[in-house]
C-alpha cells in the first residue's frame, strides 16, 4: 500500500459525514439546494482502489452512479450508454484512454488522481479534453465540481475554470509558486478563453 493511503481514505470518511450533514442546507447560485442539482444525474466513476469507489458513491448517493474498476468494464459502459459526467483515476485504468472516449461522446470528465499528481499531468489532462483535474484528497468536495461542469454545460458555456481558481492554493503549495512556468505558454492561452470573472476575482482578494 502506497504511504498515506489509508491516512487518505480515514480523513475522507471523517469529512464525508460532516459534509453529507452540509449538503442538505447546501445551496448553489437562485438558492437551488446542491443536492436537488445533481439528483438522478448520471455519472460513470473509474477506480482501480474499491475504497475510493465507495467513498464517491457515498458522497454522490443523490446521483444514478455506474462505477468500473478498470478499462475494460468502462470502455463497455461507454460503449452502452452515455453520462452527464465521468470521473477518471489515471494510473491503473488508463484514464487518459479512457478519456478519448469520453471526449469522442461529448461526456465531460474529472480526472482524478493521486499517483500522477503533477503540473505536468494537470496539463496534459486539460490538454486531452478533461473538463477538470482533481486531487484525491479533494474529493470530499466532488459535487462541487461536478455541480460547476453540469451548470455550464447546460449554459453551453463550454468550461468552466472555477475548479483552478479553488485549487489554485492546493497546486501553489503542492507544486510550488513556479509550477506554471513551464507551460507558460500553455496558461497564457488558457487564461485568454477561460478569463476569470468578475464575481470570481472578487471572492478571491
Amino acid at each position: 500500500m502506497v504511504p498515506g493511503k489509508r491516512h487518505l481514505r480515514r480523513s475522507l470518511k471523517a469529512h464525508d459525514v460532516k459534509l453529507q450533514k452540509r449538503s442538505f442546507e447546501s445551496t448553489i447560485n437562485g438558492g437551488q439546494k446542491m443536492e436537488e442539482a445533481l439528483k438522478d444525474k448520471r455519472i460513470l466513476i473509474v477506480d482501480d482502489e474499491p475504497d475510493i469507489l465507495e467513498t464517491l458513491k457515498e458522497l454522490l448517493d443523490m446521483c444514478i452512479i455506474d462505477t468500473a474498476p478498470n478499462f475494460e468494464t468502462a470502455r463497455k459502459f461507454l460503449k452502452n450508454d452515455t453520462y452527464d459526467v465521468a470521473i477518471l483515476d489515471i494510473m491503473g485504468v488508463d484514464g487518459y484512454g479512457l478519456l478519448e472516449l469520453t471526449n469522442k461522446k461529448g461526456i465531460p470528465t474529472i480526472m482524478l488522481t493521486a499517483h500522477a499528481l503533477s503540473a505536468d499531468n494537470l496539463v496534459k489532462s486539460i490538454k486531452r479534453g478533461a473538463q477538470s483535474y482533481l486531487p484525491k484528497d479533494q474529493m470530499a468536495d466532488i459535487s462541487t465540481y461536478l455541480i460547476e461542469i453540469i451548470q455550464a454545460r447546460e449554459k453551453s458555456a463550454g468550461k468552466s475554470r472555477k475548479w483552478l481558481d479553488r485549487l489554485t492554493p492546493f497546486f501553489d503549495k503542492k507544486f510550488g509558486l513556479a509550477w506554471k512556468d513551464q507551460h507558460k505558454e500553455f496558461w497564457a492561452e488558457y487564461d485568454r478563453s477561460q478569463p476569470v470573472t468578475r464575481d470570481e476575482a472578487e471572492k478571491m482578494l
